[in-house]
């Protein structure tokens, strides 16, 4: 199996040694930098698999890395910041992150984010059909079932339960769904998304008020289970 090209961007040594002993374990080759001029020189000498991205960064914003990055490259970034506000992780998810780690973190927490933002950004053969635990997305037909029975969706339903389901893991932020969903004028209209999410919920949880597919990130947004 091709180990996975994963760029480490952290000012602090301590962090990038450990990432590194971590990664290189887990069988990926680790590529380092420390500073924002150096990770966009090596993203785009060896492109990497995807990108762990501290924000605050010596020579520049991490911010800054992660739009110019975006510009070229679609790899998954994880971003993994001391910084635990709901204003930064939004800021980030809507800049292009597909997670937020904050610090301190668990390794088998990252191990597990940097998996599902991998399967996400590399759908395999079938990817029309999604399936996770009673639910089945059939995109191509546009069915949606729960053990094996067919539901009724309305049209902007099925395109909400269809945006956070073809992102599995991944946190979903209130502006990106809005604007996937209703169009770039709908950005602020976060109760569209509080009684929509709560019909899908009712439609296709085994207990809505327990969600297991549907996952609110307080503050931010909404993640599909990956389940």
């Amino acid at each position: 199996m091709t180990p996975i090209i994963v760029l480490v961007v952290e000012d602090q040594e301590s962090i990038r040694r450990f990432l590194r002993v971590s990664l290189a374990g887990a069988g990926h080759r680790v590529l380092e930098a420390g500073t924002a001029a150096t990770a966009l020189r090596m993203a785009a000498e060896s492109p990497p698999d995807l990108v762990i991205l501290d924000l605050g960064l010596p020579d520049r914003d991490g911010f800054e890395v992660l739009r110019g990055f975006r510009t070229w490259s679609q790899a998954p970034v994880i971003v993994l910041s001391a910084r635990d506000g709901e204003a930064d992780k939004v800021a980030a998810l809507d800049a292009g992150a597909d997670d937020y780690v904050t610090k301190p973190f668990g390794v088998g927490e990252l191990h597990a984010r940097m998996r599902s933002a991998l399967r996400h950004r590399s759908p395999g053969p079938g990817a029309d059909a999604i399936v996770a635990d009673r639910l089945r997305i059939d995109a191509g037909a546009r069915r949606v079932t729960v053990d094996g029975t067919e539901i009724h969706l309305t049209p902007l339903e099925y395109k909400l339960l269809l945006t956070l389901a073809r992102s599995p893991g991944r946190v979903l932020t209130h502006r990106v769904l809005l604007r996937e969903v209703w169009g770039p004028d709908a950005t602020q209209e976060v109760h569209y998304l509080r009684v929509f999410v709560a019909s899908l919920r009712r439609k296709i949880e085994a207990d809505p008020t327990r969600p297991r597919l549907i996952v609110t990130e307080p503050g931010v947004g909404y993640r599909f289970a990956d389940v």
